[in-house]
């Protein structure tokens, strides 16, 4: 019986293995498709996560500030005393104008935004550049209240607005009310030198590219003294690399100064509370008695 049933089985798997090719032939052969075209290069994709226009530009509406020391120095620095120091008994003390401040008119160090870490000067420039050093409590273009200027006006404390539609864009800084209309067509070169300069912008993919011409020379980078001449161009470049943050960028180029282009670049984080808007600064008003002060009939001591 159980060779009756061994044989049975064997004789069942042997049917099964040879419907399964009897079935396969008398099945409807599939179509081959046809080989596929070379793929054509796909464009490049767009950033993810970028807040958009409508036209599907990066849009950069929002109040923008940085987190660093730039305005001190753009250079890497420690931290020192004063603004202004004079020599002391041992060691250099701050000055007199500024001694009563203490821990307030202290410098804080900082890591530099320069790439590189080193502004390159030609050697009078450099010069020029130390002797405003010594004297930038008089000489800083933003003690008096003066438009700070590109790329300065950026990295200020005070906070600045981006305002964009689809064809146009404006910048507002809270320090002395400066703004900037930046111009998508260019209309040639500036027709005066001005403190903010004549800004055209264009897009390069997601990255936003501003070239600013025609500043004034009177300008400072930062309170250190770091200057320029009158022929500086600079190139900006806003990027979004997260979720309110941009990549600021900008290239010097100003042979009269500097021995070839430099770059700096830091992030610019966006305000998203109650703060995200522009305060009021007073400053040409804060400044008066410093620039009339001595007009007065009996000037203040």
């Amino acid at each position: 019986m159980s060779k009756l049933f061994g044989t049975i089985a064997v004789a069942a798997l042997m049917g099964a293995c040879l419907s399964v090719p009897a079935m396969a032939a008398d099945a409807p052969k599939a179509a081959t498709p046809a080989a596929k075209p070379a793929a054509a290069k796909a464009p490049a994709r767009a950033t993810a996560g970028v807040p958009r226009l409508p036209n599907g530009k990066p849009d950069f509406n929002g109040v923008w500030q940085v987190m660093n020391t730039a305005n001190w120095n753009i250079e890497p620095h420690a931290a020192s005393s004063a603004l202004c120091m004079r020599p002391g008994p041992v060691v250099p003390v701050p000055c007199a104008n500024v001694v009563a401040m203490g821990a307030i008119g202290a410098i804080p160090g900082g890591l530099g935004v320069v790439e590189g870490g080193t502004i390159p000067y030609k050697p009078e420039a450099l010069k020029v550049r130390d002797d405003n050093k010594k004297a930038a409590i008089e000489k800083d273009p933003e003690v008096r209240c003066y438009l700070p200027g590109v790329p300065r006006a950026n990295y200020m404390s005070l906070p600045f607005q981006i305002l964009q539609s689809d064809k146009s864009m404006m910048m507002a800084y809270e320090y002395a009310g400066a703004v900037r209309n930046v111009l998508f067509k260019d209309p040639g070169p500036a027709p005066v030198d001005s403190w903010m300069g004549q800004s055209v912008g264009k897009w390069e993919g997601d990255t936003l590219v501003i070239t600013v011409t025609g500043m004034l020379d009177r300008t400072w980078f930062d309170r250190a003294g770091n200057h320029h001449s009158g022929d500086m161009k600079v190139v900006e470049r806003y990027h979004y690399i997260g979720p309110g943050v941009v990549r600021y960028e900008a290239e010097i180029t100003d042979p009269e100064t500097f021995t070839r282009p430099w770059k700096m670049s830091m992030n610019l984080y966006k305000h998203v509370g109650e703060d995200n808007r522009l305060g009021q600064f007073k400053c040409v008003e804060f400044v008066e008695e410093l620039i009339y002060g001595h007009l007065r009939k009996n000037p203040l001591k």
